[in-house]
């Protein structure tokens, strides 16, 4: 099978040197590369020339609109038959396209997606992001650690389908955030399956500070609600779980507060906060097994600023969506880029 790699870019020309070295080491080379700038200040064109002898690579300037319609105008300027998504601050492991060609060619799927880590270079910070964002404790699997056959919906930093799907389905949406599952669900909804395949995982950097990950992870609270206001089955049990995290932290605070005030004692109020303790407790121990004390102690941070924010913007959508009647809700961010 032969592949176009599409790299939708935004002001990230060090992102994408990085992103692009990695492709350059792949030890199957059965595809070519476009990168499409939409509308950066800051232009990646030197960067991208720099490869053009060790990639067959692309390079487009477009319009800003956002990274689902950057994408597809990618896929337009492509003759291959199957496109692989990747962000901006992703890197690639060696064998990365080797895996995905050999699965598709033994299991053959429309459409794919795989998970992410982290590479030990990542700071501590990023460590504990992505800890946040894969961990079964944080969001209980679903990214890339479990696998339901045929319905596994891929994220965009890390995706691909093929021609005949960008067809049917006329490719991303114009949504401002969640755009790569309402594509997963379209293509579902279309007949065509999708497969994750564990072993095509990409080194995914993720936000570099807390406040941009709170942001970042709020949006996608906002953009579930957007979801379900397109997709009314999209919306699951398991989608209010942030929320009703962060209402359980609010009550177990006041609650810590009021009975330590009226009986003044530290035991009650500690008794009040055993179960935000015990969570704190539990994600300590399994992040540092799995990444050291002090990224230890920041899964912490990166976790509670994870389900908090996506319950914020979770709550805030259903207010405005839902019974505002205001339709797509945006959140902290007015730039496509998460």
């Amino acid at each position: 099978m032969k592949f176009s790699i599409i790299i939708p870019l935004y002001n990230r020309p060090q992102e994408i040197d990085e992103l692009l070295e990695s492709l350059t080491k792949q030890t199957q080379k059965n595809f070519d590369v476009i990168v499409v700038e939409d509308g950066s200040d800051i232009k990646s064109e030197e960067i991208v020339n720099k490869y053009a002898n060790a990639l067959d690579i692309k390079y487009y300037v477009k319009p800003n609109s956002g990274p689902g319609t950057t994408r597809n105008y990618g896929a337009n300027q492509s003759d291959k038959d199957y496109f692989i998504f990747f962000d901006s601050d992703c890197i690639i492991p060696e064998n990365y396209m080797e895996i995905v060609s050999q699965r598709l060619e033994n299991q053959y799927t429309d459409c794919y997606g795989g998970p992410d880590a982290a590479m030990k270079t990542f700071t501590d910070i990023q460590k504990a992001i992505s800890y946040a964002m894969t961990s079964v404790l944080s969001t209980g699997g679903i990214r890339g650690a479990s696998e339901k056959a045929g319905k596994f919906h891929p994220r965009s930093f890390n995706m691909g389908f093929s021609k005949e799907v960008l067809a049917k389905t006329g490719g991303f949406s114009t949504m401002r955030f969640g755009e790569d599952i309402d594509m997963t669900l379209r293509i579902l909804e279309n007949g065509f399956q999708s497969q994750l395949i564990k072993e095509a995982f990409v080194y995914h950097k993720r936000r570099t500070d807390f406040r941009k990950f709170f942001r970042q992870v709020f949006n996608s609270g906002c953009a579930r609600i957007n979801l379900y206001m397109r997709h009314k089955n999209s919306l699951k049990l398991v989608h209010f779980l942030p929320a009703c995290f962060l209402s359980g932290n609010i009550f177990c605070v006041l609650l810590a507060i009021v009975l330590g005030l009226v009986f003044k004692n530290l035991w009650i109020a500690l008794i009040c906060l055993s179960p935000l303790i015990l969570f704190a407790l539990l994600i300590l121990a399994d992040s540092s097994v799995k990444n050291g004390l002090k990224v230890g102690f920041l899964s912490i941070v990166a976790v509670y600023v994870q389900l908090s924010a996506y319950g914020m913007g979770f709550i805030k959508a259903i207010f405005n969506g839902l019974l505002l009647k205001k339709g797509d809700t945006s959140g902290f961010v007015k730039n496509f880029y998460k």
